[in-house]
């Protein structure tokens, strides 16, 4: 909740204060459907994918959390106690894709909306070390990383929507994985935007609006 406010702030200050979005980030917004069609359309290249090229959970602030940490604190349902060495104790967290609740934080993975494995293939493969660092660990918008249920992120993988969709709040997951693909400027290949079109058919009042991360 805190990170899907200070997104919003920050597009909020930029109206409110007359400056250009750029001030802030480049941003866009617009209708599923539209942001779907926007998406540039290219073949997808896996050659020379490890994962080890995507630095993760770091501790970007130096507080002693990892990103994984940052993001449970931050969708805990129930507060979270948090201990020494950023152990996490009291919280609660609901992952959507399966409508389950946990309340030990190992139960619960933090889903890259984009797994590295297709953010590779859909660009990311000539960004340097310190942007794929970066995605990894995107904390500046709340749609990026997730927490899920532990079992249902392992099944999801590196899938694309052509291949897996969640059990539940399909147009919510639609909406989140093509504002990441937005945010991060990463293409589609035909057979993504094929199944993106499809299954966006009853998601009419679903509108994405991201800020760049440039």
């Amino acid at each position: 909740m805190m990170r899907r406010c200070l997104t919003l702030l920050a597009l909020v200050l930029a109206g409110v204060l007359g400056l250009p979005a750029a001030a802030y980030a480049d941003s866009y917004s617009a209708p599923l459907t539209t942001a779907i069609e926007d998406l540039t359309v290219t073949g997808e290249v896996r050659t020379g994918y490890s994962r080890d090229l995507f630095p993760h959970w770091t501790d970007a602030d130096g507080d002693g959390c990892s990103t994984r940490d940052e993001v449970l604190i931050a969708e805990a349902d129930d507060p979270v106690s948090v201990g020494s060495g950023c152990s996490l104790s009291g919280g609660r967290w609901f992952s959507y894709y399966d409508r389950v609740s946990w309340t030990d934080p190992a139960d619960v993975d933090i889903d890259h909306m984009v797994p590295l494995a297709e953010a590779w293939d859909s660009g990311a493969r000539t960004w340097t070390t310190a942007t794929r660092q970066a995605f990894a660990n995107d904390l500046g918008d709340h749609r990026t990383l997730v927490g899920v249920t532990d079992n249902v992120n392992q099944a999801k993988g590196d899938q694309d929507p052509s291949t897996w969709m969640p059990q539940y709040d399909r147009c919510r997951y639609l909406g989140e994985w093509v504002a990441v693909k937005h945010r991060w400027r990463l293409s589609v290949d035909s057979t993504e935007l094929s199944a993106l079109r499809s299954l966006s058919g009853s998601c009419s009042t679903t509108t994405i609006t991201v800020m760049r991360a440039d």
